[in-house]
């Protein structure tokens, strides 16, 4: 498939005009990638709508959802050699009669499936598959495979600390069978899908747990003894200093796996029987999130969309530490992401690579704070700027001042709903005619765990669902969805995550009440009556929608 008929197959189904597609064209030239890889990447089309019309065009089946854990025949994966394993655009699914079925999510890739015939001497049928479904695939693959599953077994048995009692624990740390249990503790996370490895002594042993979907799931135990070794590995990979144990430290880890590079945010801290370390982990290639697969409600999601490209003015999200704000926040950049546009970014970290935009990482040891980071970056002319987070007062002051100069800026608060952002800013020492006259828009958000889609059933309303719905003065369902617990959600019911909303758009009233310095209470009162929808209201939703749970929806809500 040549550039012709993908360009044919876009302008036919009306994806681009052809005056972009032009400028897209030209992109992929100078930066020596084919136009479809660029259009991907870029984000310009997402691969769910461009792949099925490519797949139709070329006569191959279009796997549009993803495969049924029976389906896959891991032993064909398994069988390749480190290069073909590693390839992200193609993966071996299935057999069927005399052929293998196999996943690529670029045709284009002509070349990786003649070496992939020659090395195997598989007859092989091809099927268009999304890129993240394949990377999804190897993640469950490895994190299944009996080498993964047994290697910390094996090695509890082989390795004692009493045969290295004589050296000191730098030199026990860089020993082959600790750089290999924390390799695996760091492989099994990302395999699963975790978003942090906590990993906390006590006074016999050590346990690991991961954050999966939000919540937290033990995953192995460790002698005490062998606790010391870990975390000095750790903290070497880290590049900390291993002999400090009295002080919280930070560092950094870098990392590749499955032709992806991860980094790993890391913070120790002294506890009662040693050192808790925390790794976070981040996908730097990870695909981004598509504003309509964020879980806006239809009203919600056009309100959104027309605030973003407005030319000033500021957009605040707010909610806790994991409640997905920066994923919101560059849902949006990569929406509006143009040539025609200089977006630039502040972040602490930067969790996201996005083409086409200039991000800038904090790093407060050399004075690279957001404040100072937000001051230098308006001499370089930015239409947009997404700032990671308003923490102080100064901050705040040169965000409004960027707004009120003719810049849309974007940018986060940790409130505990959307108009208490007012209140915060207030409270920070911000003039409340400035709040009243650069504020466009406000959203809170908090992330639910959706009913696993494999093991997925109707039951009776839980005494939990009865009592959030008679809460909120509405008809108790006969039957609501929830998840048994399967191989697939590991046991959870659920698997994924999606967000619940309120959101706000700045109206003539809620400024004047803003200048006025009225309560949060009155504010809200006002936002309600102008048509917010509360986070509460946009669970039960989603709860009627068949996609999470009352008992997730109370789970990160208060009662409005």
């Amino acid at each position: 498939m040549d550039r012709k008929t993908i360009k044919r197959i876009i302008l036919e189904n009306k994806l681009i005009d052809n005056k972009r597609l032009n400028e897209i064209e030209a992109l992929s030239v100078n930066s020596n990638n084919n136009l479809l890889e660029t259009i991907l990447n870029g984000k310009y089309i997402s691969e769910q709508v461009l792949m099925p019309l490519i797949a139709d065009d070329l006569g191959l089946g279009w796997i549009d959802s993803e495969p049924d854990d029976k389906e896959i025949e891991p032993d064909l994966y398994l069988s390749l050699n480190k290069e073909l394993q590693e390839a992200k655009e193609v993966i071996p699914l299935f057999r069927k009669d005399d052929k293998i079925v196999v996943g690529i999510s670029n045709p284009l890739k002509i070349e990786l499936i003649d070496k992939l015939q020659l090395v195997t001497g598989w007859n092989i049928s091809l099927r268009i598959i999304a890129g993240f479904r394949i990377d999804a695939i190897k993640k469950s693959i490895i994190a299944s495979s009996p080498e993964a599953q047994g290697i910390i077994e094996k090695e509890n048995d082989e390795f004692s600390l009493e045969e290295l009692s004589d050296k000191s624990i730098e030199d026990i740390a860089n020993e082959a069978p600790v750089i290999k249990r924390v390799n695996l503790i760091i492989m099994q996370a990302i395999s699963i899908g975790a978003s942090d490895i906590h990993i906390e002594p006590y006074e016999e042993e050590a346990i690991v747990r991961y954050r999966i979907d939000g919540v937290l799931k033990e995953s192995s135990r460790y002698p005490k003894n062998l606790y010391p070794a870990l975390i000095s590995r750790i903290k070497i990979m880290a590049d900390i200093n291993i002999a400090e144990r009295r002080l919280p430290q930070d560092g950094r880890i870098s990392i590749n796996l499955m032709d992806k590079s991860y980094d790993l945010r890391v913070a120790t801290i002294p506890v009662l029987h040693g050192e808790g370390v925390v790794l976070r982990i981040l996908d730097k290639t990870g695909s981004l999130v598509n504003l309509d697969m964020l879980g806006f409600r239809e009203k919600n999601l056009k309100a959104f969309k027309r605030q973003i490209v407005l030319p000033y003015g500021i957009i605040l999200v707010t909610g806790p530490t994991g409640s997905g704000k920066t994923t919101t926040l560059n849902a949006a950049i990569s929406s509006i992401n143009d040539v025609d546009k200089k977006i630039i970014t502040i972040e602490d970290p930067v969790e996201y690579e996005i083409p086409g935009v200039t991000q800038i990482h904090v790093n407060a040891k050399v004075g690279l704070t957001f404040a100072a980071g937000l001051r230098s970056i308006l001499r370089l002319d930015p239409d947009v700027v997404m700032l990671g987070e308003i923490r102080d007062l100064e901050t705040a002051e040169i965000a409004i001042k960027t707004a009120l100069t003719g810049h849309l800026v974007f940018s986060t608060l940790h409130t505990n709903d959307a108009i208490s952002a007012i209140t915060r800013l207030l409270d920070m020492g911000i003039e409340p005619f400035l709040i009243s006259s650069s504020v466009n828009a406000l959203m809170a958000q908090r992330l639910v765990r959706r009913v696993c889609p494999k093991c997925a059933y109707e039951r009776p309303p839980t005494a939990a669902a009865e009592t959030l719905f008679k809460s909120a003065k509405k008809e108790i369902p006969v039957k609501l969805l929830y998840g048994k617990g399967c191989e697939a959600c590991n046991d959870t019911g659920y698997k994924g995550r999606v967000s619940i909303i309120e959101f706000i758009e700045m109206n003539n009233k809620l400024r004047k009440l803003t200048n006025e310095k009225v309560s949060t209470e009155v504010l809200k009162k006002e936002a309600l009556c102008a048509g917010m929808e509360t986070m509460r209201e946009d669970g039960i939703s989603k709860i009627l929608g068949k996609i999470t749970t009352a008992e997730e929806v109370l789970r990160v809500t208060q009662l409005d």
